[in-house]
């Protein structure tokens, strides 16, 4: 016991009540938007016509797995048989050039966190997309993301046909002047009505990764958001499906 208690330089805090979101309390840091930018992959489903569907199923069912476990424990193991050009994927140098870096090898900083911009040529009288409309923003150090609309036809037999395209002089604007990435809506980043791939061969010859099959591009603004699209360490393979997304 004493007589007298003094408290001097009191400061109160006041705890976060555990029942709100800090993101929603003045003076927190803002909330960011997540934006998913991949296709789902199905059971059957055609990418590119010519390529296998994917097969999906289990290697281990939950019903045969309480054969392994105590009772009431179960598991289930997926099976997935597929090829790389499945839904929305990224391709390495490798998918083109037998000596250039394939999966296992892909640096991260091309593909996390990267600053993006959004080129939006949706409405264009032409399927070709040339340089210029690719030169409204610095593209160096940056994820490049070709809006086109073409993915609204996902899933149709629209998507195959007359789909738009990067031309070559695009193609060599985006490697000379340093983007990290490239990305876009449509079936491909080159027109296959040709057999010639010269997006493919100017930006994967310069170590540049494409992502083909995008969709929601509508939904990120024309900069600031950050791109991340990460396959698996996959040694010997060139192209792997990713979970495309942006963060704004």
């Amino acid at each position: 016991m004493v007589g007298e208690v003094r408290i001097l330089n009191k400061q109160v805090i006041r705890e976060a009540h555990k029942r709100g979101s800090i993101s929603d309390r003045p003076g927190s840091a803002p909330v960011r938007r997540f934006v998913d930018l991949s296709h789902t992959i199905e059971e059957g489903m055609i990418t590119y016509r010519g390529l296998p569907a994917p097969i999906i199923c289990d290697h281990l069912s939950r019903v045969e797995s309480r054969a392994h476990y105590a009772a009431g424990t179960e598991f289930q193991i997926g099976r997935l048989e597929m090829v790389g050009n499945t839904g929305t994927y990224l391709d390495t140098p490798y998918h083109r050039f037998e000596d250039g870096y394939d999966l296992s090898r892909l640096d991260l900083d091309r593909v996390s966190g990267v600053p993006a911009i959004v080129v939006n040529v949706t409405g264009s009288d032409s399927r070709a997309v040339d340089w210029p409309a690719l030169a409204a923003e610095p593209v160096e150090g940056r994820a490049v993301l070709i809006r086109t609309g073409w993915d609204r036809h996902w899933r149709t037999d629209r998507y195959f046909e007359g789909h738009p395209f990067l031309t070559a002089a695009a193609a060599c604007f985006l490697r000379d002047d340093g983007a990290v990435l490239v990305g876009i809506d449509s079936l491909n980043i080159d027109d296959v009505s040709t057999r010639e791939r010269p997006v493919h061969t100017i930006l994967l010859e310069a170590g540049i990764p494409i992502i083909e099959h995008l969709t929601n591009l509508d939904k990120l603004p024309a900069k600031g958001a950050r791109f991340s699209a990460i396959p698996p360490k996959i040694r010997k393979m060139g192209t792997f499906p990713v979970r495309a997304h942006a963060v704004f």
